[in-house]
């Protein structure tokens, strides 16, 4: 399924990234995601384009 949802966890897993650190570029909305009852989830899919973005940038 690719409109599979992420917890912030699970993001800052898949990115390699600490809890925090995660959250604060959530929340600075420098990563794409959406709360819901006041807990950040992700769309697994804007997840991977976001990071396809973050390549371009760099190149």
């Amino acid at each position: 399924m690719s409109d599979e949802i992420m917890t912030l966890k699970e993001v800052a897993g898949y990115l390699k990234l600490a809890e925090k650190t995660a959250y604060r570029l959530a929340a600075e909305g420098k990563l794409p995601g959406f709360k819901v009852g006041g807990s950040w989830r992700f769309k697994r899919e804007d997840i991977l384009k976001w990071i396809e973005e973050q390549k371009k940038r760099t190149e």
